[in-house]
């Protein structure tokens, strides 16, 4: 039994990238230090980088390319220090942001400079499109704009989506009208109605932004942002519903395919701290899981670029604090050492408590000005089944 348990081990901790960032990011608060336990008792905030990078089984997903790699999607995944709640915010690729000097891979420094806030990634990672230093810049950049502490980090790349979504057996989702991509971005499309979607209609999922349906035809990241944490949304309560953590089968294959998708800290890149975080959070309540949008404005430079406003200070002030965010409920009995409460199953992100979309201020997060107007956002929005 063992010699079984130490060789899984081995075998999931070979399929680790480790990306060690130490030393490389700049600004924020520094954190105190647990050798004892780094995550028990305290609040995580995980930024989560979802990267373009071509080559291989990824070259074959979405296409050549146009050179170049670039963080395609970026989260920060806050889990508080009592494990009761998890709040993500996603930071739009188009944010127009200062960008620190970054340490590069061939020991030079970028220099500060003012661009896309996707465009920190491409920077650090250099010539070499190095996976650490990108990782690393980006961080530099969040902790700096956001003066909160980024604890961890994983850097996720396509073909490792398709890998966790088909080790879950797909992800169940409602879209409430058809999504027809561009042709000119890859043919892709998804009926109406429940779908369960696997590996590679995720990844068409997650990064359609030209086409007609679910807001395509505006052609926004902002938008897209929104189906992707609906996505999230919906994977993570497939996750909890199902109990994939407490059956240990199960659970290995996800660990797997979730290990051989990122490259991670120290501190996530190893089997038994991984699968520990996950089981400390095995029994919060689905109601408590937010999805915060960043507010933003047309940024007065460029019509297709957006800024953060100064209501997006609340957010990062909160999260460093780890406070909940505004009208999230109350733990439910017994959410926090029984069964996952089902107190909301078909809320999404446009409807969960604190999600900024369709609530006011103060009542559930901050509603953000938005490019394209708000009133031309798509009304139908894709969610969770509602059994």
């Amino acid at each position: 039994m063992a010699a079984g348990g130490a060789a899984a081990y081995l075998d999931l901790r070979g399929q680790i990238g480790v990306s060690d960032v130490s030393g490389l990011v700049r600004g924020g608060p520094t954190p105190s230090a647990d050798p004892d336990d780094p995550f028990t008792g305290r609040s995580l905030n995980i930024l989560v980088m979802g990267t373009d990078l071509r080559g291989g089984e990824n070259t074959e997903i979405a296409g050549e390319g146009d050179g170049g790699m670039r963080s395609d999607t970026t989260m920060l995944v806050h889990v508080s220090g009592d494990r009761s709640r998890i709040e993500v915010v996603s930071i739009p690729r188009d944010s127009l942001v200062d960008i620190p000097s970054c340490e590069l891979p061939d020991g030079s420094e970028s220099g500060d400079r003012y661009g896309m806030f996707n465009s920190a990634f491409t920077i650090g990672g250099g010539a070499t499109e190095d996976l650490t230093y990108a990782a690393a810049c980006t961080i530099s950049t969040v902790q700096t704009l956001t003066n909160v502490p980024v604890t961890n980090h994983m850097v996720v790349k396509m073909d490792g989506v398709v890998d966790v979504v088909d080790a879950l057996g797909g992800v169940r989702m409602c879209l409430p009208e058809p999504l027809v991509q561009d042709p000119d971005y890859g043919r892709f499309e998804l009926p109406a109605g429940e779908q369960t979607l696997d590996g590679r209609q995720a990844i068409g999922f997650l990064r359609a932004r030209h086409g007609t349906g679910l807001g395509l035809d505006q052609g926004s990241d902002l938008t897209r942002i929104t189906r992707q944490q609906a996505f999230v949304d919906a994977l993570v309560r497939q996750v909890l519903a199902q109990n994939v953590v407490t059956d240990s089968p199960r659970l290995y294959r996800t660990v797997q395919a979730v290990l051989g998708a990122i490259s991670a800290d120290p501190g996530l890149a190893d089997p038994t701290a991984l699968a520990g975080l996950a089981f400390s959070i095995r029994n919060i309540d689905p109601a408590r899981i937010v999805f915060t949008e960043l507010p933003v404005v047309a940024a007065p430079s460029d019509a297709n670029r957006v800024v953060w406003t100064q209501e997006a200070d609340a957010i990062w002030a909160r999260i460093a604090a780890d406070e909940a965010p505004p009208g999230t409920p109350e733990p439910s009995a017994g959410s926090s050492s029984g069964a996952p409460s089902a107190s909301s199953p078909g809320s999404s992100p446009g409807s969960s408590p604190g999600s900024s979309s369709g609530s006011s201020p103060g009542e559930g997060g901050t509603t953000p000005s938005r490019t394209p107007d708000p009133s031309s956002s798509p009304s139908l929005l894709p969610g969770v089944c509602v059994d």
